[in-house]
């Protein structure tokens, strides 16, 4: 039995109807490389009982406390049902791209079950019409909630239900898997209790701890090497959301991103992506006679977690406040611009302490963060009090190799999110095997229409590309011929006709 960290908790509690905190993916598969060129479901849930020991999100479920006067603890669960989390469905005819959107972003929107391990696989069949994709190709639709995984942790799911071959054989647990108890009430006040007899220590610990970075943070605002954005302009997507989602989304080559990031010294693939989104949140609001004059701000997760930790479970991250420059009409200017917003953003961030927004959240009473999110939205709150952030970008790295789950190769990847009150759009970025994808996560009223949104993350990149490696190289001057030795002699002279005299 494990309990879950402040922040991990937080996820949990800030949970409605309305804004369920998954996380999760769309990916295509193309089962032509399955051993017979074929995969049932019946496969499928062979493959995933083989691979249970390999994540511990798979089989822990939650042991609230009553009333919850503490965090949860995470246990195994002695009710376990594979089959409840592993489902089967299709797509109707004709099975395109936009149906596809349609029902992932339907999945995405209902929460998970909190009695029961929190993660579903949704197996989507029925794709022979989507643009791109091998024939008898299905799709994976996950959802696993973010208070047992953040996007590094997450890779360790990834592990789980992926493969270097098509062929690859599975190593059996190092030990056999056991279901524990469900701890009775007085168990968990009991631990409650402990718990808050130890909290004024580990308070006066972080406020020991903390004090240097405050001082640094204060320190460099005075001095103006540290900057916050001043204003963050409300947008459409800065309201009360609805339970609705929408979902689309764009993969581009990896090789072209890092020749446009090489194109332009110091940069990075991740101010590529973002300059972007910039571009595209520019088109998609000037097209709506509602773009800003001022930038619009991403708040842009940025993992924290240690390599000795990568396969820890819950949330080590903290969030870094980014403009990302949609007031800048030019591509490169708007590359070059998010570059060094960047820079600024993770100086402030790395100065503030990586642990800093971890170790607070610590201190947050169990209910406190669900108490603000739903009074946030229906007092009205939301509309009245300056957003924060516009968006959330998150970039999280993959495996640049092909990847293969129950023998079918991946041929797709993009990622799903949260959209929270007051931030209607969440904009995951993906890669894997040289290429790498944006997906759009959003309300439905926010963004009636996912599909435009996706062309302009394509004619964002495609302008960006014409600025950078598209764009022909100057010309280069001819060189002059050197001067002969007589003309040299004449203008040493002072005479200013360079040719040679004649008798």
């Amino acid at each position: 039995m494990q309990q879950l960290s402040g922040m991990d908790s937080s996820f949990l509690y800030m949970e409605t109807g309305a804004t369920p905190m998954h996380i999760g993916s769309l990916t295509i598969y193309d089962q032509s490389s399955a051993p017979g060129g074929q995969v049932t479901f019946k496969d499928i849930l062979e493959f995933f009982q083989a691979r249970l020991h390999k994540a511990r999100a798979f089989r822990q479920r939650l042991a609230r406390v009553p009333l919850s006067l503490d965090y949860p603890y995470w246990i195994e669960d002695p009710d376990f049902d594979l089959e409840f989390h592993v489902r089967h469905i299709a797509l109707p005819s004709p099975g395109d791209w936009r149906q596809l959107c349609i029902q992932a972003a339907r999945l995405h929107a209902r929460p998970l079950d909190k009695n029961k391990p929190l993660w579903e696989a949704y197996v989507i069949e029925g794709l022979d019409n989507v643009e791109g994709v091998p024939k008898g190709s299905f799709a994976l639709v996950t959802k696993i909630h973010h208070a047992a995984i953040d996007g590094v942790s997450g890779a360790e799911i990834m592990a789980a239900i992926h493969d270097l071959s098509p062929d690859a054989e599975v190593e059996g647990p190092v030990h056999p898997w056991a279901p524990e108890r469900i701890p009775t009430g007085v168990e968990l006040l009991t631990k409650a209790a402990l718990h808050t007899l130890s909290a004024p220590v580990k308070f006066g610990k972080l406020l020991y701890r903390s004090a240097p970075s405050v001082a640094k943070v204060i320190a460099g605002l005075s001095s103006r090497e540290l900057k916050l954005p001043i204003r963050v302009p409300r947008t459409r997507f800065n309201g009360r959301v609805s339970p609705h989602r929408v979902f689309d989304g764009r993969t581009f080559d990896l090789n072209e991103i890092k020749a446009i990031k090489n194109s332009q010294p110091g940069t990075t693939v991740n101010d590529v992506m973002v300059s972007i989104c910039g571009g595209a949140l520019r088109k998609y609001l000037q097209a709506k006679n509602e773009l800003p004059t001022e930038s619009l701000v991403a708040m842009a997760p940025m993992s924290v977690r240690p390599d000795h930790k990568r396969t820890a479970a819950g949330n080590m991250v903290t969030a870094m406040s980014l403009p990302i420059r949609s007031d800048i009409e030019d591509p490169l200017e708007r590359l070059l611009a998010v570059h060094k917003e960047s820079t600024q953003a993770k100086k402030l961030a790395y100065t503030m302490g990586p642990n800093l927004a971890a170790d607070a959240a610590e201190f947050l009473p169990s209910t406190v963060s669900g108490l603000f999110a739903r009074t946030y939205a229906s007092s009205g709150l939301v509309d009245r009090v300056p957003p924060l952030f516009n968006t959330v970008i998150t970039n999280v790295p993959g495996v640049n190799m092909p990847l293969y789950s129950m023998g079918s190769r991946m041929v797709a990847n993009y990622g799903l999110g949260p959209v929270v009150h007051g931030i209607g759009l969440f904009q995951p970025i993906l890669s894997c095997n040289n290429s790498i994808s944006i997906s759009a996560v959003a309300d439905r009223s926010m963004m009636p229409d996912p599909a435009f949104y996706a062309e302009c993350l394509q004619s964002s990149f495609d302008e960006l590309k014409a600025a950078t490696i598209d764009r022909p190289p100057l010309k280069k001057r001819k060189k002059r011929a050197a001067p002969d030795k007589k003309t040299v002699a004449a203008k040493k002279s002072g005479n200013g006709d360079a040719r040679p005299h004649t008798t």
